[in-house]
C-alpha cells in the first residue's frame, strides 16, 4: 500500500494540505489518514448549534490541561476535535484572519516572503469563497466589506460569511459599544487590519456550518482517505521518512513525503514517538532516537477568555432569545425547520454575533510588565493592525454555566441575560507539550502556563478593566441590567486578576509546538519549506508550526498554512 504522499490529519491545515495537492494534473498518489470518524450526521451542521458540537464524545478528544498554577490549579478544557474536518467540526465557527502585521512577522522571522499578508491573502481566496450578503434594511456600516479582500465568487469550497437573520438586539448592542462606550467600528474584520467592532464572518453559509470536510468533497480518485485510522509514529529508513504505523498496526508507504497534521497537541507526539524530540524525554520512555530535537513540544502558546453575564430588566432590550432557548418544544420545532430546508431559529439565535479587536490605552502601554518586554516585542504590539484584547458579545453562556443551572426567570424561563466575552492576546508565556508514557495512546502532558508571565496578569487585568470601565459601567448599559450573574467582585487588581484566575478558559488556539524558523533559529523545528531539520521526507503543516500567536482565531491561519505546504510540495516536486 504505497503512495506518493501521506496526510495525517484532516482538520482545517491538513485538509487544505490535501486540496492544494488535489490541483495538480499529475494525480500523485495521495492517502489522507484520519483518527476519528465521518461526521456525516447532518445535524453536525446546524449553525444554531455550532456551541454544542464540542460537548459530543466521540467527535472530541476531551484533552485537559495539567492543572494550571496561575489559575487556581484548575485543569483547564483543551478539546480537540476528532474525525473528519478535525477541530473545525467542533468549534464555534468564528472565521476570523488576524492583522497583517502578524503574516509580515511570520515572514521576516522565517526569512521567506511567501508568509507574507500580500501572498497569505491570495492562498485564503483559494480556499474560501465568501458570501457578503447582510440582512435587508443593515446599514453598511456594520458589514462592507471590499471585494479586493476576498473571494466572492470562484473562490474555494470553504463558504463563509454572515447570518441571514440576525438577533433582535445585536445591532443595538454593536451601538452600545461604538456610540456609548466609545469603540469605533470596523466593516471587514478579515481586512488585514481586524481593529475595530465588526459583526463576525462565520465558517457558515445559509444556516449550515461549514467545516474542512468540505474541501474533501471533491478530491480526485488518486486520494484515498482513511477513517479510524489514528497514527502511532513514523518509520525511517535511515534518516529518510517512508512509512506510517497506526496504532492498530497498519502500515503505509510513502515514496515521497509524510505530512503530519494532527495539531499543535498530537503532532509533537507523533514526533517523538517516531524518535524525534527532546532527548531526555525519548531516553526516560525508551523510544529510539532518529533525530535529537529539543524543542519538539516547546513554545506553546495560547489565548484565553473570561466571560461577563449580566441579567437584563424585562423589557429593556429587543432580544427573543430567552423565549426560544427556554422551550423545548420550540427548539425542536425549529430543529425539524431546519432539518427541512436550513431556515428557522437554529439559523438565526447564536448564529451572528458582534467581535471588536481593540487596543487599550496609555495605562496599559506606560506598565511596567510593557516596558519589561523585548524591544521586537513592544514594536510588534505598536503596529497599527495588532490588536491588544477582543471583546465577544452574544455568547450563549447558559449552555456553559458551572453544573448547567443557569438562572431561571418567573414561570422557569430562562431569564433574558447579555453575555460578553474578553480575550487575553499576546500572552508572553511559553508553555510545552510533554511525553508522559511510552503508550502512543497516552496524549501529551499539556501545560500552557496561563498566566504564568507577569505581561500576561497585565494585559489579563486591563483587558478586563478597560472594558468593564467604558461599556459595562456605561450608563446605556447599567440602566438596563439586573444584576452581574458572572463577572468579578471588584475593579481592583487583585479581583479582577482573582477573576481571571478562577474563570478563565482557553480559547482553544494551541500554536508553535513545533516552530518554524530560519537557518540558526535553534528553537526551530522544522524549516521555512515545513520540512523537519535533520531528517527527510516529513514535513510539519498545522498549528505547530507558526511562530506568531496570530491575532486571530485560529481555524483560518490553519488553513491557510496547510495550502502553504501544499503550494510548497506540488513546486519542489514539479506536480503543476
Amino acid at each position: 500500500m504505497e503512495y506518493d504522499f501521506i496526510i495525517v490529519g484532516t482538520g482545517p491545515a491538513g485538509a487544505s494540505v490535501a486540496f492544494a495537492l488535489a490541483q495538480s494534473p499529475k494525480q500523485p498518489k495521495v492517502l489522507i489518514l484520519e483518527a476519528g470518524g465521518l461526521n456525516d450526521d447532518k445535524s453536525l451542521r446546524t449553525d444554531g448549534q455550532r456551541w454544542l458540537t464540542f460537548l459530543q464524545q466521540d467527535l472530541n478528544f476531551g484533552y485537559k490541561t495539567s492543572p494550571q498554577e496561575h489559575a487556581g490549579n484548575r485543569q483547564i478544557d483543551y478539546s480537540r476535535g476528532k474525525g473528519l474536518g478535525g477541530s473545525s467540526a467542533i468549534n464555534f465557527g468564528v472565521f476570523t484572519v488576524g492583522a497583517k502585521h502578524d503574516y509580515d512577522t511570520w515572514a521576516k522571522l522565517v526569512n521567506d516572503e511567501e508568509f507574507t499578508w500580500s501572498c497569505m491573502q491570495q492562498r485564503f481566496k483559494k480556499i474560501v469563497t465568501f458570501h457578503r450578503d447582510i440582512p435587508e434594511g443593515v446599514d453598511p456600516k456594520y458589514a462592507s466589506p471590499l471585494a479586493k479582500n476576498h473571494s466572492s465568487s470562484g473562490g474555494g469550497p470553504l463558504h463563509v460569511g454572515y447570518a441571514k437573520e440576525w438577533e433582535e438586539d445585536l445591532i443595538p448592542t454593536l451601538d452600545l459599544l461604538s456610540e456609548g462606550a466609545g469603540y469605533p467600528l470596523n466593516p471587514d474584520h478579515n481586512s488585514g487590519n481586524p481593529i475595530g467592532l465588526s459583526v463576525l464572518i462565520s465558517s457558515a453559509y445559509n444556516g449550515v456550518r461549514s467545516t474542512s470536510k468540505d474541501l474533501l468533497g471533491s478530491l480526485p480518485e488518486n486520494f484515498t482517505v482513511k477513517t479510524f485510522s489514528a497514527v502511532e509514529k513514523v518509520i525511517f529508513d535511515g534518516n529518510r521518512a517512508t512509512r506510517v504505523v497506526t496504532v492498530d498496526g497498519d502500515t503505509f508507504l510513502a515514496s515521497k513525503e509524510v505530512i503530519l497534521s494532527a495539531g499543535a497537541l498530537d503532532s509533537p507526539k507523533i514526533l517523538m514517538h517516531s524518535g524525534i524530540g527532546p532527548l531526555d524525554q525519548l531516553s526516560e520512555y525508551q523510544i529510539p532516537v532518529i533525530h535529537p530535537s529539543p524543542f519538539v513540544g516547546q513554545n506553546l502558546r495560547d489565548h484565553a477568555f473570561v466571560p461577563l453575564v449580566h441579567q437584563r430588566k424585562p423589557g429593556s432590550s429587543l432580544s427573543t432569545r430567552s423565549v426560544f432557548y427556554g422551550s423545548l418544544k420550540r427548539q425542536e420545532e425549529a430543529m425539524k425547520q431546519w432539518q427541512k430546508d436550513g431556515t428557522g431559529e437554529w439559523s438565526k439565535y447564536a448564529c451572528e454575533v458582534g467581535i471588536g479587536f481593540f487596543k487599550l490605552g496609555e495605562r496599559f502601554l506606560t506598565s511596567k510588565e510593557f516596558e519589561r518586554l523585548p524591544e521586537s516585542e513592544k514594536e510588534y504590539l505598536r503596529d497599527e493592525t495588532v490588536p491588544h484584547t477582543e471583546v465577544f458579545t452574544h455568547f450563549p453562556f447558559h449552555w456553559f454555566f458551572p453544573g448547567g443551572d443557569f438562572p431561571r426567570g418567573d414561570e422557569d424561563k430562562l431569564v433574558d441575560y447579555s453575555c460578553f466575552l474578553v480575550f487575553l492576546y499576546n500572552a508572553q508565556s511559553r508553555g510545552e507539550v510533554r511525553l508522559q508514557s511510552r503508550d502512543p495512546k497516552v496524549p501529551l502532558k499539556f501545560d500552557p502556563k496561563f498566566l504564568g508571565h507577569e505581561f500576561d496578569r497585565r494585559a489579563a487585568v486591563e483587558s478586563l478593566r478597560e472594558f468593564i470601565e467604558r461599556a459595562i459601567e456605561s450608563e446605556g448599559f447599567k440602566k438596563a441590567v439586573v444584576r452581574q450573574i458572572v463577572g468579578p467582585e471588584g475593579n481592583s487588581d487583585e479581583k479582577l486578576l482573582e477573576f481571571w484566575q478562577q474563570a478563565m478558559s482557553s480559547s482553544w488556539h494551541m500554536t508553535g509546538t513545533a516552530k518554524m524558523g530560519r537557518d540558526g533559529d535553534e528553537e526551530a523545528v522544522v524549516d521555512e519549506e515545513f520540512r523537519v531539520r535533520g531528517v527527510k521526507g516529513l514535513r510539519v503543516a498545522d498549528m505547530s508550526v507558526v511562530p506568531v500567536l496570530v491575532s486571530a482565531h485560529t481555524q483560518g491561519v490553519a488553513y491557510v498554512t496547510g495550502y502553504t505546504c501544499g503550494e510548497k510540495l506540488l513546486k519542489e516536486y514539479d506536480l503543476l
